[in-house]
């Protein structure tokens, strides 16, 4: 079916069935309804090139995805991929995706965005003073960032968990079990999300006349063999940590390997919290001790920031400048009271 045999099927004009679809606020809702419900029941896709010409748009979004031989693949930025493309499928939109060497990525995302190809563009794995955002908010293209920038102005457009709170809680819970002796598992050191949860660490710790140590801190790629590493040096210490936060269920997955390698038990001799972006391999109610975590889902991350960009594309909403997630502390038994 085309758009002509759609339109005689309605009984409307090309044009009205056109801006329907295309989210022009001059349709009422009735008439979108009633356009949208027929092109579902007829199977209907409309031409994309033309569509284009029609309406001076790509009905795309796109992002700059640094690639080169060692970089490795990250099952957390799968998922939220995996959020982003469903509500792009979900709007009839194209996710357009620019491999970039990493030290190019700023110029790339400057190539992706004059090249007609995308209307709208995202980036995500912020660091501290990131040299992206000047370049972004030089472009005349509606943009988006997942997470923010430390130590830059918040002028631009984000939606971000609050990290700091979100470890300040969890650590907190652990000093009220009577911990004293911390160590975190973090994500790389540049990454804004990092440095956040760190500082949130940090701070519940000076409220009680605490410090976290240089030497109880590790900072790698999110992964259960980095994790695994990281808790092993904890276990050579004279005085071992008792109470662990881990920025992902992955580094937890390492960790509890080596707790149990060990011959320790998790919840009694350490405990252990993680922060669960709820990865469908990796929930924490089914390992073997069911893991405390903060959570906060990257897939309704994904999605939201899909929906975002791809409303201010149609302007068919408004939307908040800043989104500031906050996650939730679920305790399950991987955390108790501290070892005598």
């Amino acid at each position: 079916m085309n758009l002509k045999q759609l339109s005689e099927m309605l009984g409307l004009s090309q044009t009205t069935v056109s801006r329907a679809l295309n989210g022009y606020p001059e349709v009422n809702e009735a008439t979108r309804e009633r356009v949208l419900r027929a092109v579902k029941e007829t199977g209907y896709r409309p031409n994309k090139a033309a569509q284009r010409l029609a309406t001076g748009k790509a009905g795309s979004i796109g992002l700059v995805m640094p690639m080169a031989p060692g970089h490795q693949s990250d099952i957390h930025f799968g998922e939220f991929l995996a959020g982003l493309g469903e509500e792009a499928v979900r709007q009839d939109f194209h996710l357009v995706i620019m491999p970039s060497d990493p030290d190019d990525e700023v110029a790339a995302l400057r190539r992706l965005a004059i090249s007609g190809n995308v209307d709208a563009l995202f980036v995500a794995y912020m660091r501290a003073h990131d040299p992206r955002l000047a370049m972004l908010k030089s472009l005349a293209m509606p943009f988006i960032v997942h997470g923010r920038s430390f130590g830059s102005e918040p002028d631009y457009p984000f939606l971000d968990i609050d990290n700091e709170t979100t470890f300040y809680d969890a650590a907190k819970l652990l000093l009220q079990l009577g911990h004293t002796r911390f160590a975190l598992m973090n994500g790389p050191a540049h990454l804004d999300f990092a440095i956040r949860r760190k500082n949130g660490v940090v701070a519940a710790l000076s409220e009680r006349g605490l410090a976290l140590s240089k030497t109880c801190v590790s900072h790698s790629l999110m992964t259960d063999e980095q994790g695994l590493i990281a808790m092993e040096q904890f276990l050579q210490m004279a005085e071992r940590p008792t109470a662990v936060l881990c920025s992902s269920t992955a580094l937890a997955l390492g960790a509890i390997r080596a707790l149990n390698q060990a011959g320790l038990k998790l919840g009694e001799d350490i405990s252990l919290i993680a922060h669960d972006d709820e990865l469908p391999l990796l929930k924490p109610e089914n390992f073997s001790v069911p893991l405390t975590t903060t959570r906060s889902s990257l897939r309704a991350a994904g999605a939201r920031i899909a929906q975002r960009l791809i409303g201010t594309v149609k302007e068919t909403g408004s939307y908040p400048e800043h989104e500031l997630w906050k996650a939730e502390l679920i305790v399950r038994a991987s955390t108790g009271p501290a070892p005598r």
